[in-house]
This record gives structure tokens, sequence and C-alpha cells, in this order.
């Protein structure tokens, strides 16, 4: 009898218990109640798991009731929702600004509520709306702090990234680190990026010496776990144009006005007959190419399972030049395998590796002679060809001076090619040793090699510069090679409910090392391109025709981070990093870098009260060191790479001697920086404002080339001065920026954002013997135009202030005499203030006339959807930065732009052109007459997209079917009469990588930015 009720009560327990679990089915759609496919959805604390299909349903058998099912999927806000029946329908909310998101901040991740830093995040989808050719002109206008200006329009070239200013001489770009190794990321393919972190402030220090320029943190997309397997497949083509032509005088004007300048300078008229000219040729028309195409293709494969994740991913672009057609162009195709996979339930391994191949081909620009500077400079009575199909020669004679030559012939002309191959990737082990405890490792890689060749062909254009006498070929073959070995502990844990501990210490090895190799050849077999190569070359040249490097750097660090909040309310961190380095002398090889960050979220406290107006209230603020060591390698050393020439048994010989002066006292630049900022969601979170005030002052620049006694060698060739630890530079300013974003209806929502950064430049020391720094060019035989000067922003322009035109005699003898410029003023030259005040206008007068530097730059961007189209604008400015109008040489004969058709021609006719002769003028010299206010507004991006409906896609096998059209760089307002108002190219620093800004903002005639008109798709099945 007790055996048959037990039998029972066990039959009564266990019908109960399958009453208890259910089979769960239910349909996931979106803030607009269109279905997502693919979303994950698993049982928590359970094995159990599922997608949702192309309807957005799922379905999980046998889940007890009272379980808790997660849902998670790529932009959107994880949901946690606990099982009550066996249907259910959940709407997932986009998670763009969730505070609840994880954003990495190097060698770990925090919550975005809880970091104290000044960080900025771009996301996939922003990337996705741009289209960027090359992946720093996402950055533009979408984070506040953060400038890029364009080295040149041509495909491939270089961008400049600045974060918070410019401060130093050297190298200032940001070091960009890649899933956790140093890279560059403007190799990479845009589409494999899921973020960009830019960490502006001392949250840097944990990077030490590579911090000091700012650190950009790049992920790159990965699988996600209990996924179906995602194929994407993107695609657009399109045609680029220039966007701007500059306003040249035509032939007949042309003819007119050097007629009367001829005049002026009691000359006979060089075109006695100007009927018949006509318009002539405009020779921007005739260097441009319209509809040069642009073509970019690629295609991602991701998924996972419980304990695999995978992502691999291949892209092809294809540019072509608006200038020099075939001679111009950029080929870019990467590959990229990422794998992660839990080998246990304690050890996961990571691993991502990239391909990248490249070939560019480029003409002579950002110079005087480039090509969009004949094109300019030529006269518009100049035909392109002659009647036999030859290219015309530009006219050798005083007046149009030897440099300026038929652009055409230049294009024609020119043979180079450049290839590139890289690869890079981490492999990385992430072992849970216990619980809250996680040691991670990493080795990160890049090996690179290049290839180039120039190709100079026996040629005359008539006696000019650009004479060949020779031909010859040159070619250079560059490996560079770099590893980094990680290993660091996190310890995470919570005591009494209340404290959160996370401690984070680790080790890095960096080594870098390479080679490279040039050599020419002369007498090139057919004086062609086919035959251009050095094994087939037989010419003997007196001079040394080749030349080898090579290097090996390396660099151990230490570094330790705790953070701590309590009830996460009060958050603090501290982080400190020892790095010990080859580029510096024995006495200076470790430094230490430490910074404090804290924060304080007001809308915590218990007298905040429920959130009304303001829904979330944050206060922070960081101070730290870190550290700039972007200098050659070996730069405290004196080294033989010096030329030198001897005399051995009555014969020249090529030989080596010592270069750069030694200094064994060098060491890296430092910089303190402070922030102080908001963080605040206001409107029901529909409103996110992030407000910072930073100070940012770099000590003990590296100043190259400062001056010592000749007695050291300095004067012979390839010598050099020594670099020395000299100058300082202070940023300062504030940053604003405003997210809203709202949703109407189901059918419309909508987001606008705004940013403004406000920044103040000033050099605080120059100790290089004579308190500045020069740089840069202007016209020919002028002394340098920029400066690096205390007081001043750095590379501002020094020269000569004007106050209008002299009208007549009486104007003149009333005035300081000018004679010290180069010749005695008459009616309709410029007139030059005397700045000091003695009495005469000479070199003593020059004083700061312009500054390069941007006083403030912002972006302004909308999105919006209604229903299955979406569109979005995105825009920046620039305001307070000048540029030197530099691309007109001034020679009598040369072509000008057509203001000079508002010349000075009698008393009170103007009084801001001055008048044109071939006379002696003092009307050349570097003043603030050539330069000009840069400021503008660019619309940089607009596109129009179709999706079509889910239902309909689901029919053809896709889950996403998107159309869209776009223009890149439609318009920019300025009032810069030059191309680009927002080019920026600095001579080049001895680093042979980056650009000085001492000497940026002169205008050689910049390859413009080109307006490019897409149609593309997007595919996802």
């Amino acid at each position: 009898m007790k055996s048959k009720l037990l039998l029972i009560v066990l039959s009564l327990c266990t019908s109960f218990a399958f009453a208890q679990s259910y089979d769960v089915s239910g349909t996931v759609v979106d803030g607009s109640g269109l279905s997502l496919p693919g979303v994950n959805v698993k049982v928590k604390s359970s094995s159990q798991s599922t997608t949702t299909d192309f309807d957005g349903s799922f379905k999980l058998t046998g889940v007890p009731k009272g379980a808790s099912i997660i849902f998670s999927y790529i932009g959107y806000r994880t949901q946690e929702i606990a099982v009550s029946g066996t249907k259910m329908t959940v709407k997932m909310a986009d998670d763009a600004k969730s505070l609840e998101e994880v954003v990495v901040i190097g060698y770990g991740t925090q919550k975005k509520r809880e970091i104290t830093g000044a960080v900025s995040v771009v996301d996939s989808k922003t990337l996705d709306i741009l289209k960027p050719a090359r992946i720093e002109q996402a950055l533009q206008g979408t984070v506040s702090g953060v400038n890029v200006t364009t080295q040149s329009g041509a495909p491939g070239a270089g961008l400049d990234i600045r974060i918070r200013g410019i401060a130093t001489n050297g190298q200032n770009s940001p070091t960009a680190i890649i899933d956790g190794y140093v890279g560059d990321f403007s190799l990479l393919n845009p589409n494999d990026i899921e973020t960009i972190t830019v960490l502006k402030d001392a949250q840097a220090a944990i990077y030490g010496t590579i911090g000091a320029n700012g650190i950009i943190l790049v992920t790159t997309k990965m699988g996600k776990k209990n996924s179906k397997t995602k194929v994407s497949f993107n695609s657009y083509a399109g045609f680029q144009e220039t966007s701007r032509k500059l306003p040249t005088l035509n032939a007949t004007e042309y003819a007119l006005l050097l007629n009367e300048s001829y005049a002026n300078g009691g000359k006979a008229l060089p075109y006695p007959n100007v009927s018949g000219l006509g318009k002539g040729t405009n020779w921007q028309d005739e260097v441009f190419q319209k509809g040069a195409p642009i073509i970019n293709n690629d295609l991602t494969i991701s998924g996972g399972s419980e304990n695999i994740t995978y992502s691999i991913s291949g892209s092809h672009l294809d540019q072509e030049g608006i200038v020099g057609g075939d001679k111009s162009g950029y080929l870019r195709n990467t590959a990229r395998i990422g794998l992660g996979a839990d080998l246990s339930s304690k050890i996961r391994l990571k691993t991502n590796v990239i391909y990248t191949y490249f070939t560019r081909r480029t003409l002579n620009e950002n110079g005087l002679g480039s090509v969009l500077f004949n094109a300019l400079n030529v006269p518009a009575t100049l035909s392109p060809y002659n009647a036999d199909g030859s290219f015309t020669l530009v006219p050798n004679t005083t007046g149009l001076g030897n440099e300026i030559i038929n652009p055409l012939a230049q294009i024609e002309n020119s043979y180079n090619d450049y290839n590139y191959k890289k690869i890079n990737g981490n492999f990385g082990l992430d072992y849970k040793i216990f619980k809250g405890f996680t040691l991670a490792s990493a080795i990160g890689f890049n090996t690179s090699n290049s290839e180039s060749k120039t190709f100079n062909p026996q040629i005359s254009y008539g006696g000019k510069v650009f004479d060949v006498q020779r031909s010859s070929v040159t070619q250079g073959a560059v490996n560079d090679n770099n590893y980094s070995f990680d290993l660091y502990g996190t310890y995470t844990t919570k005591i009494a409910e209340a404290h959160n501990i996370t401690g984070t210490v680790g080790t890095t090895i960096f080594k870098e090392w390479g080679n490279g190799l040039t050599a020419t050849g002369f007498d090139v077999p057919n004086n062609s391109w086919q035959f251009a190569d050095i094994s087939l070359t037989k010419g003997i040249s007196e001079t040394l025709t080749n030349s080898s490097y090579n290097y090996d750097q390396r660099r151990l660090s230490y570094y330790a981070r705790l953070q701590y909040d309590y009830k996460e309310k009060y958050l603090l961190s501290g982080m400190t990093r020892r790095d010990a380095s080859t580029k510096f002398g024995p006495g200076n090889k470790i430094g230490y870098f430490s910074s404090v960050t804290g924060g304080w979220i007001v809308s915590k406290e218990e007298f905040f009260g429920e959130p009304k107006f303001i829904n979330f209230l944050k206060l922070r603020a960081s101070y730290g060191t870190l550290g700039n060591d972007q200098i050659p390698n070996y730069g405290y050393l004196g080294l033989l790479n010096g030329e030198a020439t001897y005399v051995f048994d009555g014969a020249i010989v090529n030989g080596s001697s010592t270069g750069q002066v030694p200094n064994p006292d060098l060491k890296w630049e430092e910089a303190k920086k402070f922030d102080v900022g908001l963080d605040m969601k206001i409107l029901n979170d529909k409103v996110y404002i992030v407000a910072d005030y930073f100070n940012d002052v770099r000590k003990d620049l590296l100043v190259p080339n400062i001056p010592v006694s000749g007695i050291n060698g300095t004067g012979a060739p390839g010598a050099s001065a020594p670099t020395l630890n000299a100058g300082s530079v202070k940023n300062s300013g504030f940053e604003f920026a405003i997210d809203y974003k709202d949703k109407f209806s189901d059918s419309f929502n909508f987001s606008v954002s705004y940013n403004v950064t406000l920044l103040k430049n000033v050099v605080q020391e120059v100790n290089n013997g004579t308190g500045f720094i020069e740089g840069g060019a202007f016209g020919v035989g002028q002394p340098a135009p920029s400066r690096m000067e205390v007081g001043k922003p750095i590379g501002y322009f020094y020269g000569y202030k004007t106050d209008g035109i002299f009208q007549n005699q009486a104007e003149i003898d009333a005035h300081p005499s000018q004679l010290a410029l180069g010749a005695n003023a008459a009616p309709g030259d410029l007139r030059y203030v005397d700045v000091n005040g003695d009495g005469k206008i000479d070199t003593n007068d020059k004083t700061n006339i312009g500054d390069p530097i941007p006083s403030a730059t912002m972006g302004f961007n909308i999105q919006m959807n209604y229903k299955n189209v979406d569109f979005a604008m995105y825009t920046f400015a620039s305001v307070g930065n000048d540029m030197v109008r530099n691309y007109e040489r001034t020679l009598s004969d040369a072509n000008r732009l057509n203001y000079v058709l508002d010349r000075w021609t009698g008393e009170g006719s103007t009084n801001s052109t001055p008048r044109v002769t071939t006379g002696a003028t003092a009307n050349n010299v570097f003043s603030d007459y050539f330069v000009e206010d840069a400021s503008y507004l660019r619309i940089q991006n607009i596109q129009l997209g179709y999706s079509l409906n889910p239902n309909v896609a689901q029919k053809a096998g896709l889950t996403k079917l998107r159309l869209y059209v776009g223009v890149n760089n439609l318009y920019t307002f300025t009032k810069y009469r030059g191309f680009d108002p927002g080019a920026s190219f600095g001579p080049g620093n001895r680093d042979n990588v980056s650009q000085s800004p001492i000497g940026a903002g002169i205008d050689y005639g910049f390859y413009p930015i080109p307006r490019t008109y897409l149609m593309g798709l997007n595919l996802n099945f």
C-alpha cells in the first residue's frame, strides 16, 4: 500500500513539473514593428538557444516556467524576459545611445555610464552612411575635438588627424590600436569596423609614451554566438569630378591685361591685336577628368555556435583620379578573418588577421611646378597641342620663368608605380583563472613590403628646369615589421554590494625593425617606361646612385590601472605606466606616465529626486601625463649617413660622413592633460549632451636642427644640427556635443546632432638659440613665411601688413619709405604698415598676419527614416583658419585669376588690388595680401536610401535589400579663392613620414577633394 501511495505522489509531482515547462514561441520586432531576423534568443543559465528566422520568429521547447530568455542583437538593447506563457512578442529598443553599452578603453572595457574620461565613439552605422574611402574621413564632423585635414584629394592620399589641436612640430597624429595592437587603421576596409573609440584626455595614459597625441581604438567586426551564418554584400559605384575650378583669365582678358602691364612698365605691347583670341584654352578643363570612376565591393560572412564565432571578409576598391586619368589612381584589396573559440569553460581563443594590398600612381603636386600649379599659370593664349599633335612648349622667357610647363605634357611624361603589401593581426588567449580574475595574452604583428619605381624619360620642355638630359629609373624596396606581446590580468570584485573594484596589471613588449634600399640607373633603353628597369640600364654616373638603411627599435612597458565605484555613483580610476625605449639616450630610456580620472553620477543621488527633465547627469574630471616618442630612430646618436667626396690617387671618390650631430640627453615629449566635463540626458533620454573644457601643455618638444657651432661640421653635405628638447606648446579649449533622437510614430524617426570645438593654440617656449623656428616656402627665393614663436600659434604666418593701395604720389611722400623691400613705391602699389613705428618699412616690420589653425570646428548631422525610406546628411565647418595663396606665380606673363580685373587703374579705382606692371615693385613680397580667410562649411555627405519590405525580401531569400544614392563632398561654402580651404600639407619632417605644422596651410595648388556621386546596394542573406 505504501509503495502504491509513493508512486501516486511521484506521478503527481512529475505531472506538476511537466506542467511548469513550456514550448515557447514568439516574434521579435524592431521599434517600427518590422520583424528582426537573426536575433540571438537564449535561455538564461542554459545552453539552450536559437535565432529568429526571416519572419523574426523563434521557438524553444521545454522552457521552465519563470526562466528568463535573453534577446540580443547588434545595435539594440539586450532584453531579459521571464517566461510566463507559450507565446510572446518582443520589441527591441534601439541601443545606439544606451548608457549600458560597453566601450573599449584600452586593456579592457567599461560601461558608457561609468566612463570618467573624454571618450567618443563612432559606430558602424555611421560608417555605413558616410561610405568613406579612408576611415579617417568618418571622424570629420562626427567627433568633437577631432579635426581631419586632407594632404591632397588624389586617390590614396593621406589625411592628417589632430585631436585637440597641434602640440608639436613633429608627429601630431594619434596612435591607432586595432583590436589591441598598434597598427595603421587608414588601410582597413571601413566595412570591417564595428566601432572607433577616441581617447582624447588623460584616459590614454595607460598607453604611456605613445598616447600624447591621443589614442584611436578600432574594434573590428566579429561573429555572434548562437547565430546562423549571415552573408552581407555591399557594393557601390560612382563617378567623380572636381569640386571646384578657379576662374582664370581667358585668352582675351589675359592679352589685354598683359598689354596694360607692359605699357605700365614702359615696354612694347606683346599683343598689338587681341581680336580673334576669343576665350582660348582653359587649362583646368584640359587637366581635370570628367566622370572618373570609383568602384567598391565587399563581402562578409559571419556567424557562430555556442563555442565558436567567425567573421570572414574581403573588399575591393578601385578609384581613378580626377587629374591625369590612368596616371593617377588607387586600388586596394583587403581580406580578413576573425575567429573566436571557447576552448573550454575557462579558456577563449581569439584571432584576427588582415591582408592588405594596394597600388598607387601619383602626379607632381603640392609645390611650385606641380600639375595644377601649371594649369593655373600657363597663359590661355597657348594651345595644348601643335599642328602635328605634339605638346606645345611654354616659352622660356623672363615673363614666364623656367618652371612653368605644359601640364598635359607633364602628365604624359609622369611614370611611377607604388605597390604595398601588408599582413597584420593578433592572436590572443583569455584564461578565467578563478571567479572575477581573467588573464589575457595577445601577440600583435605588422609586416609590410613595398616596391616603388619612378621613370624620368629624356625630355625637353624648351629649356625649363624640368628638362631631363639623361633618362633614368629609380627603384626602391622597403621592409617594415613590428610585433607586440601583451600579458595582463584583470580582477573584478564587489564588496558589500556597494563597492565595485576592477584592477588591471600588465606588461607589453614591442619591437620594430626594417630596412630599405633605393638605387638609380641611367640611360633607359628606348627611353621607354616599358624598359624602365635598373637591370636594363647601362649608364654610368659620377654621383652616388644608391642608398640603404636599416633600423631596430624596442620598448618594454609595465602598466597598472585601478577602477573603483561606490554604488555606481562615485567613480574613480587611476593608472600608471613605465616605458623603456631604445629611441632615447642611456640616461633617458625610462619614463613614467600616470593619470587619475574621477566621476560623480549626480542623478543617482537621493536629493536629485525622481528624474523628470534631467534623466542622467554625470560630472567627471581627469589629469595625467602622457608621452610622445615619434622621432626618427637613433635620433640621439651620430651616424655615418652624410654625403662626402674624397680624393684618392687624384680621383674623386664618393664616401660617407657624419650626419646629425648626436644628443645623448634626448628624451620624449611630455604632455600634461587636464579635462573637466559633464554627460547629461534630458527629455526622456531624447537629448544627450556632452561638454568638456580641456588644457593640454606639451613640454620638452623634440625640436630638430638646433643651431650649434659650425666646428661640429653641421654645414657639410648630409650633415645637420642636433635634435633637442627645446620647446613647449599649450592647447586649451571647449568641446560641446548635443544629440537629439526621437521616434514620432512607428513609421517615422528622426535624429540630429551638433558638435563644436573651440581651440586656442599658443607656443610657450622655443629654446633653440634664436627664439623661433622657420618653415614653409613662398614664391621663389623669399624668406620662410611660417614660424613657431613664443606667444603665437604654432606655424603662424610671418610677413608684412598692408593698408590698402597708394592712390597718388602725395600719399607715398607722406608714408615711410618702402625701398628696403626692393623697390620705390608708385601709385597703385601696396601700402605696407610701419608696425614698429621707426619711420621706415623693412624686415623689422614683419608680424603675425595669419593662423592656419582653426579657432573653431563643428559638425551638424541629420538622419531620418520614414517607413522604408532613409535620409542622412553630414556637414562640417571650420572657422578662423587662414591659408596662403601661393598657387599664382608672380611673373609678369603668367596667367592670373580674374580678381585682377579689379586692379588699380587710377586714383580712386580700387583700394584692394594693386596695379599690373612689368616694372620693379614690392607688391610680391610676402604680406597679408596673399593670406586669406579659409573658413568654410562643407556638405560632406548626403544619402537617400530605400529598403525593401522584409516580408517581400524574404521571398527572395534575403533578410535585407537596400538601394541608395548619395553624393560625397557635395559643396563647400567659403570665401577662399583656392581649390580646397580644408587642405593642409606641411614640409616633411626628418622621419620621412609626418609633415611639420610650421609651413602648413600654404596652398601651391592643392589637388581638390573630388565630388563623388554614388549608387549602391546592401544585401544580407
